[in-house]
């Protein structure tokens, strides 16, 4: 039988039906707002595949053509390999959503979102963001949900949720939230040099403005009534984890403390591996779990250490920033080009520019439309000392290059004073942490290096958390091992004057108030210190373009 619940969003009707479509998933839902209609299904397979060590959660999202009374423009004339955008959608439902389900559910689930309507003013991803919820509410996976999405907008000094295509042309901020009934779990978007105060409140601003969403779920979930499978905690051997500690763990806190990253994983690799040997002939059949309490053992110290002492892994206090290196003008060829090093992290940026006739053609739902700036992020193999077959951009780079793309986007000048294409690459060719910040980095340099008459430097910075309790520690500028170990990565991009754009994710059931404006106000010292740092190689954009750039002359 159809059940369907309705909830008002700052004057948008939202409206979740379940029961109609899709009967043989899991969950499934329509949620329709103004003409946009969006079916979200959720299936989770009835066990775990054997030997099965992560949870395999894949999250599609399909923008229909059919959905804006178009017909593919590609050859074969049928949707294909998803966009940008529908990678970058993905992402968004996938974010908030994954650290919802419980320890111990390893089975394979799926959560599709496909766009079979759509207008131009309510947006499908946020939509999808709550179907997805809704779906997984609604089914009987162990989800403690609910969680919704909302877009912030600010139109003439005063917040809007959920802004039409209109507005946002107006806006000086496009936020995108999720939120739980009691906290944030997710933060996405971009600013024109806002101040860490309004973007507060913003955030904030949304969460208030979900909460009708959230009981409507909760409400649908009620009417439907499908109980919840039980997940049995997982089984610990007691024994085997008091011997690994015993074996381990004076080894283990001098492995966590040492500085540089090869070096620290080379060492617990061998307490690991003297753990294996020493007890699997004891306890047989226990590699997989000596692995685990190992990690463990990893996990607690470095968190343990922080909290208590206020040291990380690699002897800064929770608020240095790693030793910055910049260089400008390592490419000749190059129009313009960046390399820019933070402790282990290091990017090669190159700036180019184009004529029109290099403007990227995007197909989308609501017509073709062209792209003046485009920014493209790399993370080879080598970069970590790994080899990998795959070489084409995976999700988390077309992810972090959007938000490096968007953190820039705000300095550009007017394409009628400045009417060139410009495309940045970034090669990260070193990483232990921030590489999408590193990015914004070189971006900025490589921008003034090619002679962009950028309005102001930008910078970014990725901050952690480590929280036990009511305890908590803010880290600035983390490593690739922290951000493992840690609770929260929070990228703040931005110039002196404001941000321009950010990023936060979370391991837990959300973030306060408190830690978000902690974080934010940290953020803006670390940013602070690195611009400087960045003036010391160039401070403003070169009075000439690369004699190899393409000449634009307007009359």
């Amino acid at each position: 039988m159809e059940q369907i619940v309705q909830a008002e969003c700052c004057g948008k009707t939202i409206t979740i039906s379940t029961g109609k479509i899709a009967k043989q998933a899991s969950g499934a839902v329509m949620i329709k707002s103004g003409d946009t209609m969006v079916l979200v299904t959720a299936v989770a397979m009835k066990t775990a595949k054997e030997g099965q060590g992560f949870f395999p959660l894949t999250v599609n999202y399909q923008e229909k053509a059919y959905a804006g009374g178009r017909i593919p423009g590609s050859f074969f004339k049928r949707e294909g390999r998803p966009s940008d955008n529908e990678t970058l959608t993905c992402r968004l439902i996938d974010r908030p959503i994954r650290p919802l389900f419980p320890e111990g559910f390893l089975n394979d689930t799926q959560v599709m979102a496909t766009v079979v309507s759509a207008d131009k003013d309510n947006d499908p991803a946020i939509l999808s963001m709550i179907g997805a919820s809704a779906a997984l509410m609604v089914s009987d996976c162990p989800f403690a949900g609910p969680i919704a999405g909302v877009k912030v907008g600010r139109v003439d000094g005063k917040f809007v949720a959920n802004p039409t295509a209109e507005e946002l042309e107006k806006s000086d901020l496009e936020i995108v939230i999720a939120a739980s009934q009691e906290a944030i779990l997710m933060v996405e978007g971009s600013a024109a040099e806002v101040s860490e105060d309004d973007l507060l409140e913003a955030i904030f601003f949304g969460h208030a403005a979900v909460q009708p969403i959230l009981a409507a779920q909760l409400e649908l979930a009620k009417k439907v009534g499908n109980p919840k499978r039980d997940i049995p905690a997982p089984v610990v051997n007691e024994a085997l984890k008091a011997r690994v500690a015993a074996l381990a763990k004076e080894g283990m806190k001098q492995a966590v403390r040492i500085k540089t990253k090869v070096e620290r994983h080379l060492a617990i690799d061998a307490i690991r591996d003297e753990a294996i040997a020493a007890l699997v002939p004891e306890f047989e059949g226990s590699e997989k779990e000596v692995k685990g309490f190992i990690e463990d053992l990893e996990y607690d110290l470095v968190r343990e250490h922080i909290i208590k002492d206020g040291e990380r892994i690699d002897g800064r206090d929770t608020k240095t920033i790693r030793a910055i290196a910049t260089e400008v003008g390592l490419l000749p060829r190059a129009h313009g080009s960046a390399l820019f090093t933070r402790g282990e992290t290091q990017s090669i940026v190159a700036a180019t520019l184009g004529t029109s006739v290099d403007e990227q053609r995007i197909d989308s739902l609501y017509g073709d439309s062209r792209k003046k700036f485009m920014l493209h992020y790399n993370f080879p193999p080598y970069s970590v000392g790994e080899t990998s077959f795959r070489l084409a951009p995976g999700r988390r780079e077309i992810g972090h290059g959007m938000l490096a793309e968007r953190a820039l986007q705000q300095v550009l000048p007017k394409h009628d004073d400045f009417p060139y294409t410009i495309r940045i690459v970034s090669d990260i060719t070193e990483s232990n942490g921030s590489s999408s910040m590193a990015t914004v980095c070189g971006g900025a340099l490589s921008m003034m290096d090619a002679g962009i008459p950028i309005k102001a430097p930008v910078a970014g910075i990725a901050m952690g958390l480590i929280k036990e309790g009511d305890d908590f520690a803010i880290l600035s500028d983390i490593l690739g091992d922290e951000d493992h170990l840690g609770d929260m990565d929070f990228k703040v991009a931005g110039t002196a004057e404001g941000v321009t754009a950010l990023q936060m994710d979370i391991k837990i059931g959300g973030v306060t108030r408190e830690i978000m404006a902690a974080a934010l106000a940290q953020a803006k010292d670390g940013r602070i210190h690195i611009l400087g740092e960045m003036a010391k190689s160039i401070a403003a954009p070169r009075a000439d373009l690369s004699a190899f750039a393409p000449r634009i002359t307007t009359i």
